[in-house]
């Protein structure tokens, strides 16, 4: 049995997750800005399920969360940083308060769970955590950059982490879902209230739109998580869904052909 902290288990990918997690036989603690949502888990498993309520942007209330885990169930061995929303805007229309809630949500607050966990994880010698990134972060769709910027921090983030903590006997794994059938486009998303015409087309605002079908199942999602943290070596990378994996693919060729194109201009710069 292990002990997993769930931001954003009030919905979508997150409370997919949960849910999966308990009916696996482990602790959960699942936590959300509003717990409401997630009190049905804690009825169903009054052992082994704890809701928290917790804003991954306001620090103490981080630090809150992670002390009610470690005292309830004596730490956590699978930190998920899920919690999180998307945001559409073209570059140039991208309002300045807008993007600084969206890297506090998206990166600082997860930045903020990591430096919480890490203490008791280091002390007990074991710990893996799990970072929800987006292939967004790779393929960089039109009206995402905003979003693509944050989890692609996210993701330099944790390669450094990896590093730094792999020694001490953790993990960390980042997952790159696609689209998934959640409320990501919905109730999850925010949009720039400035519009340049000029955009529109690009953006899918002139009837048609980079955003292509939502067709992963969060449930298989959930089960695909808990069976590469269980794996003896989890994945530096994992890909949720076939658009993630072509898109991977896809990203990677176009970048590698860029490169091969001018490798010997590259080489020209070297001293000697």
């Amino acid at each position: 049995m292990t002990t997993w902290l769930i931001t954003g288990a009030s919905s979508g990918l997150g409370r997919a997750l949960a849910a999966h997690v308990l009916a696996s036989g482990h602790e959960v603690v699942a936590t959300a800005r509003d717990t409401s949502a997630i009190d049905d888990l804690k009825a169903a498993y009054p052992e082994t399920a704890m809701a928290v309520p917790l804003d991954v942007t306001d620090t103490s209330s981080v630090h809150a969360a992670v002390e009610a885990a470690e005292e309830r169930f004596s730490g956590i061995d699978v930190l998920v940083n899920n919690a999180g929303y998307g945001y559409t805007a073209a570059v140039e229309e991208g309002e300045d308060e807008a993007v600084s809630r969206l890297f506090a949500t998206n990166f600082f607050g997860p930045v903020a769970l990591i430096k919480a966990a890490l203490p008791g994880m280091r002390h007990r010698g074991h710990g893996l955590i799990v970072n929800i990134s987006s292939v967004g972060a790779r393929i960089t769709i039109p009206g995402g950059g905003y979003y693509s910027a944050a989890k692609a921090a996210l993701e330099g983030l944790s390669g450094s982490l990896r590093k730094e903590v792999e020694p001490l006997g953790l993990r960390v794994m980042v997952v790159e879902p696609g689209s998934f059938r959640t409320d990501f486009r919905g109730r999850s998303a925010d949009r720039s209230g400035i519009r340049i015409d000029a955009y529109d087309e690009v953006l899918g605002r002139a009837g048609s739109s980079a955003l292509g079908p939502q067709r992963g199942a969060p449930d298989k999602a959930a089960a695909a998580i808990l069976r590469a943290a269980e794996a003896a070596e989890p994945p530096k990378l994992l890909l949720l869904g076939s658009d993630a994996l072509d898109g991977f693919h896809a990203a990677a060729a176009d970048a590698a052909h860029d490169v091969g194109r001018f490798e010997q201009l590259s080489r020209s710069t070297d001293a000697s």
